[in-house]
């Protein structure tokens, strides 16, 4: 039983919701806000009834404290840019002129400026804009949006609870701006930062903010000392100012670990924190640094970012535990449900019994209220919610659709010599220069090309019986006809087949594999109005049939130029789903890796004879705790090579990754041993080929020369320059030509230009090459 002031103290709230309204209205009113379709006026109208759609749910559900500012167009952290007035020199003009189009421009670019660059938010798929900033940067206050958004929220009668990104993290996470020193370190801005934070806050609370959180996960990283003392400073002049609302200083992801000390000692008036997986140990922490007396502590029990229902009997224990730590104690989700679905109701071809396992946005949020209401009121209170708990987490835990004994025999059966290739690197990089004849500075693509109206208008009348598959299929025929026909002409030297069949590069896969389950609805944002499908892995996995032959070798039929065979790798498969939480991720890669594995042999057998296993996720994952990483890229190269291994000497393994800080895995980039790698390196003008450089990295690259999140067309002097920029990192003998990433969102237009400046450019420095 719980006391009264348990009761008097338990309310349930969450960090963050999702922004795109049941069917991605929000995606729909932006784009067509950018091709003139929706008017501004209109735009601001739909994600003002979004944002009340969002609260009225959260407070209908029984959640007593709603957040505030974490809807956003395009990026939260883009939005703290524009807050503290942190907008680059080359974008100053467009803000000037229009507020929302130089917002847009900053995210997206325009065919004259380049956008911020845009990197992983932590550990996460989704993606944020970096600030950019230098020794010279001055920041200024424009909280009208924060404002604005309490506003609404208080107009409707309820309580909320503006949500910022925190000085520190927002920090933590800047560049030095182009032009600026390399070594220059954001942080030092903090004390001309602080005074933007404190008026922010004094306009939230003249606004009628009681509290406002401020998000701090950079602190669960780890961090030197002299940051730790920079946050502490933070928050004892911000906890210090005599007209703000209350603060809640808020993390998630991990443990907070040397941070969590200093938060507690700090003039703040309460604590989010995670309780959930790896931060489970916050706990512990907490109690041994006395707990947080006279201080609100939020509790974040339910899992933000995976879908499996909570263990409702588990997390009311943690909660029990942390009443004697705190003045008074509410619940919570780990971190924003930015990161999972809306809602469960929505699927249709979930099995009713299987469907009871999972929990979105809706169903996290009931959590919430149900852990609130049995720490209040004990749990008689709730004694029906947990007897359907245990049951579902009975059902799966006995079910067959998550145990296959004869996936876990082969696995087992893995040696470590299936998970090496041979002979050596400099031996299998003659043999595929000799059977691939390939010019210096071989040109390619990522693998997708765009996928326009009438590709998804074909899937959706597919789907719908409007056409028969024979009718489909001739579309994609014809498709990919066209794609190969505009490489030859172009000269791309190594060529993809479009992959117009494929929804997306995890869920198209997934569905292919068994112990996957996917969804109609489960829409989740990976940055602006990019949103994809997570699949759920919930059981062992294994390939019925092949799942790329068919349309690979269709497709190299059409040509004599080497087509790529194009996978995505088992630790992506794993990142970009939701991934089973039952077993070590470990062993559910190496089941996956088995699975691709078979497939790799099957395209080397039909004659492919380069091979591409796109791993973008491998950087992403990384334990945000330097003392968890070693374990987990040993699993993870591993899993790579389990897949890509066995090959012949002279079919060449490729390998992609993206939109990450490449620096910290340059050695696990190395060891996954593949004969090509491209890269992301656009945007931060040829970053990783350096870091590759420094580490000595003996294999072919292709940092990317096209920024293929932007809509602009770089030009051909451009693409040339970043090439040259390349080759003084990398030999030319090494260097591959090539996009920074797939070509799925980009428009045909803007794909024909750009790669044609590519190849022009790559024929340009050939040309100085051969004259030097």
């Amino acid at each position: 039983m719980t006391t009264k002031s348990a009761a008097a103290a338990a309310r349930a709230t969450v960090y963050g919701y999702p922004r795109q309204g049941r069917n991605r209205e929000l995606k729909k009113a932006v784009e067509g806000y950018w091709k003139g379709r929706v008017t501004a006026e209109a735009l601001r109208a739909t994600a003002a009834e979004l944002r009340r759609t969002n609260w009225l749910q959260l407070a209908d559900a029984g959640i007593n404290e709603v957040p505030t500012g974490d809807f956003s167009y395009y990026d939260h952290v883009l939005d703290t840019t524009v807050m503290v007035g942190a907008i680059p020199e080359r974008h100053r003009a467009a803000v000037a002129g229009d507020a929302l189009d130089g917002y847009f421009a900053m995210a997206r670019g325009t065919q004259e400026v380049a956008p911020l660059e845009m990197t992983k938010w932590f550990d996460t798929n989704y993606h944020y804009l970096v600030p950019e900033l230098g020794p010279d940067s001055a920041f200024t206050a424009d909280s009208a949006k924060q404002v604005g958004e309490l506003k609404e929220a208080l107009a409707l009668g309820l309580t909320a609870r503006p949500v910022l990104v925190g000085p520190v993290t927002y920090l933590l996470l800047a560049k030095p701006a182009p032009g600026m020193p390399a070594d220059f370190e954001p942080l030092t801005l903090l004390d001309r930062l602080l005074p933007v934070y404190a008026e922010v806050l004094a306009d939230l609370r003249a606004a009628g903010a009681e509290w406002v959180q401020l998000d701090e996960p950079a602190l669960v990283q780890d961090r030197t000392p002299a940051e730790l003392n920079a946050a502490e400073r933070a928050y004892r002049d911000l906890g210090g100012l005599a007209d703000r609302p209350k603060l809640l200083v808020a993390s998630y992801f991990d443990r907070l670990g040397e941070a969590l000390p200093m938060l507690a000692k700090a003039p703040v008036d309460g604590l989010a924190m995670d309780f959930t997986g790896a931060a489970a140990a916050n706990l512990d922490a907490l109690a041994s640094a006395g707990g947080l007396p006279g201080k609100r502590l939020v509790a974040g029990v339910v899992n933000g970012r995976n879908v499996w229902v909570n263990d409702l009997a588990a997390s009311l224990s943690t909660l029990g535990t942390l009443l004697g730590l705190a003045d008074r104690v509410d619940v919570s989700a780990s971190c924003s449900l930015l990161h999972v679905p809306l809602d469960t109701a929505a699927e249709r071809d979930i099995e009713p019994q299987v469907l009871r396992w999972l929990a979105f946005a809706r169903q996290k949020s009931a959590e919430v209220v149900t852990l609130a209401r049995g720490l209040a009121r004990g749990t008689d209170a709730i004694a029906a919610d947990l007897a359907a708990n245990r049951a579902d987490l009975a059902s799966r835990a006995d079910s067959p659709v998550t145990h296959d004994p004869a996936v876990r025999a082969r696995a087992s059966a893995v040696a470590e010599t299936d998970g090496r290739r041979s002979p050596s690197y400099a031996e299998r990089a003659a043999a595929q220069r000799a059977h691939l004849g390939l010019p210096l500075l071989p040109t390619t693509t990522i693998g997708s090309f765009p996928q326009t109206g009438q590709l998804r208008a074909a899937r959706a009348d597919l789907r719908a019986g409007r056409i028969d598959t024979a009718g489909y299929e001739e579309r994609i025929r014809a498709e990919i006809q066209e794609i190969i026909s505009f490489q030859e002409k172009t000269g791309i030297d190594v060529l993809v087949h479009g992959e117009p069949e494929r929804n997306d590069m995890v869920q198209y896969f997934a569905e292919r594999l068994t112990g996957y389950l996917a969804t109609q609805h489960g829409w989740v944002q990976s940055y602006g109005t990019r949103y994809v499908r997570p699949p759920i892995l919930a059981g062992d996995i294994s390939r019925p049939e092949p799942m790329t032959v068919r349309w690979t070798s269709y497709a190299q039929s059409l040509t004599e130029k080497p087509v790529k065979g194009m996978l995505t790798g088992p630790v992506t498969m794993l990142a970009w789903s939701f991934v089973r939480d039952d077993q070590p991720l470990a062993d559910t890669a190496h089941q996956v890796a088995l699975a691709l594995r078979d497939e790799v042999h099957d395209l080397e057998a039909a004659g492919t004879s380069v091979i591409q296993v796109d791993e973008p996720a491998l950087r992403e994952t990384l334990p945000l705790r330097s003392a968890d990483r070693a374990g987990y890229l040993d699993w993870a190269t591993e899993a790579f090579r389990l897949t890509t291994s066995g090959v012949r000497p002279d079919t060449q393994i490729h390998t992609h990754m993206c939109y990450v800080e490449f620096g910290d895995i340059v050695q696990a980039i190395d060891d996954l041993d593949a004969d090509v790698i491209s890269l992301e390196a656009a945007r931060s003008r040829m970053q990783v080929a350096h870091e590759l450089a420094a580490h000595g990295y003996p294999r072919e690259a292709g940092p990317g020369v096209w920024d293929i999140h932007s809509p602009r067309v770089p030009s051909t002097d451009e693409a040339a320059e970043l090439l040259r920029t390349g080759l003084k990192a990398i030999p030319a003998e090494r260097l591959w030509v090539n996009p920074d990433c797939g070509l799925k969102t980009r428009a045909w237009p803007e794909t024909r230009a750009s790669l044609e400046h590519l190849v022009t450019a790559a024929r340009t420095i050939r040309d100085e090459l051969s004259r030097s």
